[in-house]
């Protein structure tokens, strides 16, 4: 039978595809320990660290999800919007009393103005000075009300840019200078506590998962030693960007199992510890 040449080209264009796609799944699978690195010292007993956060202020947090997990007697990061917190002040004046972290998520929450919500707030028409008045104002805002000064940051959205085109600038050394923390959003994978940046964390979304979902990110965590944040927005039963009480129940559970070696905190609490012990190990 006579191959035709079409048929070759095409055999051969497969054939680099499929080595191509290797070679990124490959680039994926490599781990922090590959470097040669020593396994992060984590507190004793701890093999890892997960930051549970929230963003928005929804209402649902104060309701529903901060009483569950007060009852397990474990700390969140919740990056307020000045609207909601002022509909529960008193429920997150408590929640600063009982050791919960709040940290800044902007005044007005910019993102891109391809999101219709966000168009007369489009972060393409921002300028770093006008970024940098929307994290003063909201850092003032949760000061006067809450008594509190934000260490920890969350971009809306999980955008890091202000403007369009050759004028497009990046926000984060703003974020930087401010905050010892700075949270991204939808990301692939946890942080590495002696590389990441700490202006640029990673987080992996908390919303809409069954526990067996979220156990499947942890285990990844705890093999290879990590930091995960999980971000999530309303906490309720069910719907739209939801994390559910049932499956926020069942990680409660588990993380406070010390058999399973995980170290569950704040993001600020986690971020300090790190920032210690990548100084000790340089000395």
């Amino acid at each position: 039978m006579r191959i035709q040449y079409s048929e070759v080209r095409v055999f051969c264009l497969l054939l680099i595809m499929g080595l191509t796609a290797g070679l990124a799944l490959a680039q994926y699978e490599v781990k922090s320990l590959d470097l040669d690195e020593k396994p992060f010292p984590w507190p004793e007993g701890k093999i890892c660290a997960i930051s549970l956060t929230f963003d928005d202020a929804r209402l649902s947090q104060i309701d529903s999800g901060i009483p569950l997990l007060d009852r397990y007697d474990i700390k969140a990061t919740f990056y307020i919007s000045p609207d909601d917190l002022k509909k529960r002040l008193d429920g997150w004046k408590k929640a600063v009393a009982n050791g919960h972290e709040i940290g800044n998520h902007t005044m007005n929450h910019p993102c891109t103005g391809n999101y219709a919500f966000a168009r007369h707030k489009a972060l393409e028409d921002y300028s770093l000075k006008k970024m940098a008045k929307e994290l003063d104002d909201a850092n003032t805002l949760i000061t006067s009300l809450l008594d509190v000064q934000p260490k920890s940051f969350a971009y809306p959205c999980g955008q890091t840019f202000v403007g369009r085109g050759t004028e497009t600038g990046s926000y984060v050394p703003l974020v930087a200078k401010w905050f010892l923390t700075g949270r991204k959003w939808l990301n692939e994978d946890s942080n590495d506590p002696w590389f990441c940046d700490m202006a640029q964390l990673l987080a992996m979304e908390a919303d809409n998962k069954s526990f067996e979902q979220l156990l499947d990110l942890i285990q990844k965590v705890k093999e290879e030693g990590r930091w995960l944040i999980l971000a999530g927005h309303e906490m309720g039963e069910s719907g739209f960007q939801t994390t559910y009480l049932k499956t926020l129940e069942q990680f409660c559970e588990y993380a406070n199992n010390p058999e399973n070696g995980i170290w569950i905190d704040t993001v600020g609490n986690v971020a300090a510890y790190i920032l210690v012990r990548r100084k000790l190990g340089k000395e």
